[in-house]
């Protein structure tokens, strides 16, 4: 099943690109260009910092003391609030809490993944993807459910790609891989991107109007 993980990088990956780029074409509409702008950088910071405590969360756990893991799981929870903050504004409270419980099983999956590489647990190993997968396709429904211009199969594909390479990025960790830890990282970065751009594309076509 790490295979298959593995193969969606690459596979989803370009897809969403591909949305990505498409999304950078389309006008704004009556949003302000500047608002847009910002937003949109405000998402990728956000998620750049969750893929950053995420990877410190799981692949330093077993290093670090008591005290130190508390601190990154206190910077892993402030960072996923403040992402599902960012839909209040335009989808409520409700929602914004929906979204923030499907990111918790997220990381929490992530981190059943990694505890599981890390005792050498296949069963409990496969669980945890199975987890995954599953939360990819609570992430489609939902977001397909809230806005006309996300896709069910766009966003479960964005999570699934997400998920995949936590997923490498604890294998290889694992197998002290370090020469190809680098380059995971930095593909990583430019998903996390895509997911921030294509979310705040879809929001801005949704309420135009919330961002004169």
């Amino acid at each position: 099943m790490n295979k298959l993980y593995q193969s969606i990088v690459v596979l989803v990956l370009v897809f969403a690109a591909l949305v990505g780029g498409e999304g950078e074409s389309r006008a704004a509409g009556e949003a302000n260009p500047a608002r847009v702008a910002e937003m949109k950088q405000t998402h990728r910071d956000l998620w750049l910092g969750h893929i950053y405590w995420v990877q410190h969360a799981v692949l330093d756990s077993t290093k670090n003391s008591p005290a130190e893991r508390e601190a990154v799981k206190k910077e892993v929870d402030a960072n996923t609030k403040q992402i599902a903050g960012m839909l209040i504004p335009f989808y409520g409270e409700a929602r914004s809490q929906k979204f923030l419980s499907l990111l918790d099983i997220n990381i929490g999956a992530v981190r059943e993944y990694s505890e599981a590489t890390v005792a050498e647990d296949k069963s409990k190993q496969d669980a945890a993807l199975a987890r995954l997968a599953t939360n990819s396709e609570e992430f489609g429904v939902f977001f397909s459910g809230i806005n006309p211009h996300l896709s069910e199969s766009t966003v479960r594909g964005l999570i699934a790609a997400h998920g995949a390479h936590h997923v490498l990025q604890i294998n290889q960790y694992k197998k002290k891989d370090y020469a190809h830890l680098d380059k995971t990282w930095k593909m990583m970065r430019e998903h996390v991107y895509v997911i921030a751009d294509t979310l705040t594309e879809a929001i801005v076509k949704q309420f135009p109007g919330k961002l004169l």
